[in-house]
């Protein structure tokens, strides 16, 4: 059945996210955009031009968010408001669909009322397209900065919280991320060098310089500056290691650097395997079940898949593709399925 092509917004603290479904429901293009919401509002609407002329024109849009938390507003209702507010002036002649959650999507006049649902309901959107291909599943969608956690059981979302703070305490919420989470939030102390070191409540670098040096940071999504604002290469990366146990780079040889980087990067997946060890004890959902992973860090997923002796699946595997790479679809899954969602709506 053709339908109308849609374009999804994901309006995140540090990126946007955006992608084109074809009236087929086939995913034309998917986009991201660094953009730094905290530093202003140019900011995004830099990134909406940029994207709006790549996507083109359509008649039909859908809106999620987690933008609304960065301190450039006061609170997230004064932020779902504005964000709103600022896509509908971009989108004057458009149907804009803002997605709030389980209750499913408010005209662009509603946004101020249903602003707790709104607020950071991206996972929701994702998650709810997981559980409309599949009857069981673990959700992991390791991002940037983030990692969200999503039980998939009898084709429903079944989750103990809805907002961030219910999430945090139910273990799925993670702020760990493989791009932007400072080092002194993986670990307390490394070990290096013979000696457990601690490591400095400073920001002098971060998870992508971990995963850079262990190979594994995928292409193309370390789009904000370093810590630093320098190089983002492997030497570059170590330096700023380095600093974080009060050392320079000259001081260790190179296999002692992506040593630590390794170690951290076990740190990391420690933290996200326990998360998801937790819902599994749940007893919820059968040993077959996949995990579905999406976002730019999924490697972790899946490995934590292997390790468990579960199917793994990426999330681009749930869509038809239109010529665009399963790879993007899986990095910008709340963009993709608020999208999704949104034809649905209006089908």
């Amino acid at each position: 059945m053709r339908r109308e092509s849609v374009v999804g917004w994901d309006l995140g603290g540090a990126h946007l996210k955006a992608a084109r479904l074809g009236g087929s429901g086939r995913v034309e293009n998917v986009l991201q955009i660094p953009c730094p919401l905290w530093q202003g509002l140019p900011h995004l609407h830099a990134a909406l031009e940029q994207a709006s002329k790549t996507l083109g024109r359509s008649a039909l849009h859908g809106l999620t968010m987690t933008g609304e938390m960065v301190d450039l507003f006061p609170d997230r209702a004064q932020g779902v408001t504005r964000l709103v507010g600022e896509v509908r002036e971009r989108l004057p002649d458009a149907k804009l669909l803002v997605y709030a959650g389980a209750g499913g999507f408010v005209g662009s006049g509603q946004a101020a009322d249903a602003a707790d649902r709104i607020a950071s309901a991206n996972w929701l959107a994702s998650a709810t397209l997981v559980a409309s291909r599949l009857e069981a599943a673990l959700f992991i969608d390791i991002g940037s900065t983030t990692t969200d956690l999503a039980v998939v059981r009898g084709g429903m979302v079944r989750t103990v919280g809805q907002g961030d703070s219910d999430r945090l305490l139910a273990g799925e919420l993670l702020y760990t991320g493989v791009v932007r989470t400072p080092i002194m939030a993986l670990a307390e102390e490394v070990p290096f060098s013979g000696s457990w070191v601690p490591v400095m409540a400073e920001y002098f670098a971060s998870s992508a310089d971990v995963h850079r040096l262990t190979g594994r940071l995928p292409e193309g999504a370390d789009q904000l500056p370093a810590a630093d604002n320098g190089e983002k290469t492997v030497t570059a990366s170590a330096r700023r290691l380095a600093r974080m146990i009060g050392r320079d780079l000259d001081s260790a040889p190179p296999a002692a650097w992506r040593r630590l980087a390794e170690w951290l990067a076990r740190a990391q997946a420690r933290r996200i395997e326990d998360a998801c060890d937790r819902l599994l004890s749940r007893g919820e959902l059968p040993d077959e079940a996949p995990i579905v992973g999406a976002g730019v860090g999924r490697f972790v997923a899946e490995e934590f898949a292997g390790r468990r002796n579960r199917p793994y699946l990426d999330f681009g595997r749930l869509l038809p593709e239109g010529g665009v790479e399963r790879e993007r679809i899986s990095d910008c899954a709340p963009a993709v399925a608020v999208a999704w969602l949104a034809q649905q709506t209006v089908a």
